[in-house]
């Protein structure tokens, strides 16, 4: 709601935090009082996306298009695809690239 109301992160702060998210996969966690964390990251995900659990809000011709990015797919309309570009299509009748049409990765 609130990216909504104030716009989202701008492509510059995507990709930041995407680097950042890439750099934590390869550095240790640090020991606390003798405690050692251990993260598990799913290699598969695709750091394009957001994580699981999060809605992707596209406005398109008077529309807003809502999909929820699930663990292996995306929901929209309570419909499961296996693609934002199968989303895509669905939203607009025609092939498009998905993570364009959502503004997503390195697409500009």
């Amino acid at each position: 709601m609130q990216s909504q109301v104030e716009g989202d992160l701008s492509l510059r702060a995507r990709r930041r935090a995407a680097e950042l998210a890439n750099d934590a996969k390869h550095q240790p966690l640090p020991q606390i009082a003798g405690v050692t964390v251990t993260l598990e990251v799913d290699a598969s995900h695709d750091v394009r996306l957001p994580t699981p659990g999060t809605a992707l809000i596209r406005h398109y011709k008077g529309r807003t298009i809502e999909v929820l990015v699930l663990k292996d797919g995306f929901e929209f309309n309570g419909e499961r695809y296996k693609s934002l570009s199968a989303v895509a299509r669905a939203v607009t009748g025609t092939h498009r690239n998905g993570y364009r049409f959502f503004q997503l990765g390195d697409n500009e």
